[in-house]
């Protein structure tokens, strides 16, 4: 038994071929049969014997071979019977000549199918250890795991409006620039569409046609490790994640990973980049032809050329927005279009705000929509109707949030001037230099920050001659949502606590607290009173001794300061702004002269 397991096939098959030649002559009654295994041995010896050869070199043993090697150690003594068979026994003759045949078919049948599935399992095995031996050759990059999906682009919503033109300029700005390794930020405020167009760049034809399956997305909803997102990429593309020794190790292989991938052109979307992870972007700069990276972010990051920022809708892509998420494109509506124009534009243009305030009026009654845009003209902000978990309110509060304490300040003070209005520079520098003590050139300096967060913006309207130091033609605006925050962490604090207070006046629609009989103490240091054209209610009896700070917004033809004025014996800035289009006539003004602290006007 062990010289048949020792045996080879070309060695048996040789053996057998000698055995018919020697016994064909004698067996004269097999004599067809015989000859046709003859011609069968002859065409398979030759196979067999290179099939021997490979098995040797590559040290494999015999055992797919073993079933057909017994068959032939039989056949040759079946041969050497047929010899010796007698005329007249038949039965014993027919017995042997189907033996003889089974033992071609057989031969064949091994050649024919065994040998083909033995040859399709080598050649899918040799598939496996080349595999392995190039996962070896390009840096010992670890196993296929398919995990293909983790970093693939979201789709877009399926309706977007005010996208085609920045999705155009998109594109022109990465695809056709041939610079290595370019980065592209957009920027905007909370909820301004930065993701949305984003995600529609990525589904975009034109893109996918250039970078293929190389489009990498991730999300940076919070401040993750750079090791993490590497980790993704990795498992994305189908590895294990590597175990990283250090930081440029992390750095090592992420560069090899994508020298290894972005042998065809490569997109890496960067979406949602907070203050604190800044650094993290540059991280993913590597000199690879065609490896283009966008960022998103609510701020301008520095080193990486000019931002793309995206403002907000204008009024008709605002109330398409809109429309679309309340529903009136889809049902007849009985709602009056001058309603849905007031809460449309309570939405400040705010593609977030337009979906959130627009699914939560979807399929309301008539009453519901007239009383939403009833308080909208009074005056009040769609965030009255959010929650502190209402997507919304999230997403404007974390640009709050991710202020430093001295920037969170500036930011506060811009809302001390009415909605939709310049602020003057030189206004906000006066506030900033008496509260703080900061000069001129600190104070800008804050503006700046504020520019480049984008919680404001800057609007110059004539160069100056005597450059630095003159800004009487700057001015600074506030998204009007961004107000509505800022003016919601004043209001945390009791009125009478608080240290910032804002007095928004409408008409006769004046707060519950206010009172002209008995006196009303508040604390704080810096008080805004905004009017407009229909005030006509006596003033309130403030007591504002710790007032340092008195800005005043007002749209009368003809305005009295009030009486409560002569008791801010700490007030040091005072800034009185017509809003108007007609001259405004002040009254009272020897109130001032009880102003003894007062420095600037």
């Amino acid at each position: 038994m062990a010289m048949v397991l020792d045996a080879v096939l070309g060695k048996v098959l040789d053996e057998l071929l000698k055995t018919v030649v020697e016994m064909k002559d004698r067996a004269v009654k097999f004599r067809s049969t015989l000859e046709k295994l003859h011609a069968t041995l002859q065409t398979v010896e030759p196979v067999a014997r290179k099939i021997d050869g490979i098995n040797k070199r590559l040290d494999k043993p015999a055992k797919e071979t073993k079933k057909l090697i017994d068959q032939i150690e039989k056949g040759k003594e079946l041969v050497k019977e047929c010899s010796k068979v007698d005329c007249w026994n038949f039965c014993y003759k027919a017995n042997s000549q189907e033996k003889l045949q089974e033992l071609i078919d057989s031969i064949y049948l091994y050649f024919q199918l065994d040998m083909q599935g033995n040859i399709n399992v080598t050649v899918l095995e040799n598939q496996v250890l080349l595999t392995e031996i190039h996962a070896t050759l390009v840096g010992n990059a670890p196993r296929r795991i398919g995990l293909k999906g983790l970093c693939s682009p979201p789709e877009p919503p399926a309706f977007t409006v005010g996208l085609d033109v920045h999705l155009r300029e998109l594109k022109f700005k990465l695809l056709k620039d041939h610079h290595v390794g370019s980065v592209l930020t957009v920027t905007g405020t909370g909820g301004s569409g930065k993701s949305t167009l984003a995600k529609k760049f990525c589904s975009d034809e034109e893109v996918k046609g250039k970078f293929m399956d190389n489009i990498f997305f991730i999300s940076l909803a919070e401040a993750p490790k750079v090791s993490t997102i590497v980790e993704r990429l990795f498992e994305h593309n189908g590895y294990q994640k590597p175990e990283f020794q250090s930081d440029e190790d992390v750095a090592y292989q992420l560069e090899n990973l994508l020298k290894q991938i972005g042998k065809t052109p490569m997109l890496l979307v960067l979406d949602g980049v907070l203050p604190k992870s800044t650094s993290l972007v540059e991280k993913f700069v590597f000199q690879i032809p065609d490896y283009k990276i966008l960022v998103t972010s609510r701020f301008t990051i520095k080193g990486f050329g000019e931002p793309y920022v995206l403002k907000s809708l204008n009024e008709a892509d605002a109330l398409n927005l809109f429309r679309h998420y309340a529903s009136l494109d889809q049902t007849s509506s009985n709602i009056p279009d001058n309603v849905v124009k007031k809460i449309a534009k309570g939405c400040r243009g705010s593609p977030l705000a337009l979906l959130v305030t627009g699914k939560s009026l979807s399929l309301e009654a008539p009453v519901v929509w007239h009383n939403r845009a009833k308080t909208l003209s009074k005056g009040h902000s769609v965030l009255t109707y959010s929650s502190s978990q209402d997507v919304l309110f999230t997403c404007l509060q974390k640009s709050f949030d991710d202020l430093d304490a001295k920037v969170a300040e500036s930011f506060t003070d811009l809302s001390l001037f009415p909605e939709a209005q310049k602020i003057p520079a030189a206004a906000l520098v006066d506030i900033w230099a008496e509260q703080r003590d900061e000069d001129d050139d600190t104070a800008m300096e804050n503006i700046h920050e504020l520019v480049k967060r984008n919680v404001a913006d800057m609007v110059v309207t004539r160069s100056s001659a005597s450059g630095i130091g003159d800004y009487n033609y700057h001015y600074v605006t506030q998204h009007g949502l961004l107000r509505d925050i800022a003016i919601l962490q004043t209001s945390k604090l009791p009125t009478e606590k608080s240290h910032r207070l804002i007095i928004d006046l409408r008409g006769n629609h004046i707060p519950k607290w206010w009172t002209t009989k008995n006196e009303y103490h508040i604390a704080a240091h810096t008080l805004s009173i905004s009017t407009d054209e229909e005030f006509t209610s006596e003033w309130c009896n403030l007591q504002p001794n710790e007032v340092k700070v008195l800005v005043m917004n007002l749209r009368e033809k003809k305005h009295s300061l009030p009486m409560f004025m002569e008791k801010m014996n700490k007030l040091k800035v005072l800034i009185i702004t017509n809003y108007d289009v007609n001259r405004a006539e002040l009254e009272n003004l020897e109130r001032l002269d009880y102003l003894s602290d007062l420095k600037r006007i």
